[in-house]
């Protein structure tokens, strides 16, 4: 197998895997109500001071709308909690609820696992080359996903 093969089947085998194994490894019976979706809008709430609908739609390249529906449901699941600004009462924020933050801190440390996985036994050099490789990854995504690249 070339290099060129090798590389399509190890990235396509490794989403696919990625987001298996993740959604196994995250909706344990303590979080078997949503979803690894439902985990990722979590994850852009964040654990800090509450934020707007708008900026996490933003972050997550999402609709307000779209964003909307799926904070109704972790709304309704204990997840996230809704209030209005004090300085703007137009403007909606949203912040964890306790069990929205024990969830964040059980999906972080799955990430922390498979990071700590990838970089175990690499020397400087391979992580600076592994870095290196993922940021293209992550440039063509990027660049991607604002406009699709012409064949």
């Amino acid at each position: 197998m070339g290099t060129y093969e090798a590389v399509n089947k190890i990235l396509v085998d490794l989403f696919h895997e990625i987001q298996e194994i993740e959604e196994r490894a995250i909706i344990t019976s303590d979080f078997k109500d949503i979803s690894g979706n439902d985990m990722h809008i979590l994850e852009a709430v964040g654990i800090k001071e509450a934020r707007s609908m708008s900026a996490v739609a933003k972050d997550l390249s999402i609709t307000v709308g779209t964003l909307t529906i799926a904070i109704n449901n972790l709304v309704k699941k204990g997840y996230v909690v809704r209030q209005r600004s004090e300085t703007d009462r137009r403007v909606v924020l949203i912040s964890l609820s306790p069990k929205g933050k024990r969830a964040f801190y059980h999906h972080k440390q799955f990430h922390d696992q498979m990071v700590q996985a990838v970089l175990e036994n690499l020397n400087e050099e391979e992580e600076r080359s592994l870095t290196a490789a993922l940021n293209k990854l992550h440039k063509f995504f990027r660049q991607y996903g604002e406009e699709p690249v012409k064949s």
